[in-house]
């Protein structure tokens, strides 16, 4: 099931500048993280339920860094929290939709992801996230 819209991934070059800008709007950073498998470093800020997520590329290989070059600094995703990733993952494989990922991966806060391609989905990249218990 689908709880509430977990965060928004917005691609960034620089990781310092782009904290910098949404401190200035009044946002307060809540932590810095790597993400090894995504190629990412990331900077999360909480908004009410939902967080905005800066992605800096750690790799010129990452997806990251693909996107910027190819459509520069801005939104990259919506990531959708749900109770269970690989249970909507199937339902969305048996509805129809273009997966990038048949299996959850690590994410950051140790949340489990997957990625809806944006080609089924209006051309939103969706990410579903399950998030780690407190």
């Amino acid at each position: 099931m689908i709880k509430h819209i977990s965060h928004i991934g917005i691609a960034v070059k620089n990781l310092d500048e782009a904290i910098a800008i949404y401190e200035k709007l009044g946002l307060q950073l809540e932590g810095i993280e790597e993400v090894p498998s995504q190629m990412v470093k990331v900077a999360f800020f909480p908004c009410g339920e939902t967080r905005l997520e800066l992605l800096m590329p750690t790799s010129p290989e990452s997806p990251i860094a693909k996107f910027i070059e190819n459509r520069g600094e801005g939104i990259q995703h919506i990531a959708l929290a749900v109770d269970n990733v690989t249970e909507e993952l199937n339902k969305a494989h048996e509805n129809g939709f273009r997966l990038i990922d048949t299996q959850p991966r690590p994410g950051a806060h140790n949340s489990e992801i997957a990625f809806l391609h944006p080609k089924s989905t209006l051309g939103v990249l969706i990410e579903l996230c399950q998030e780690k218990e407190d």
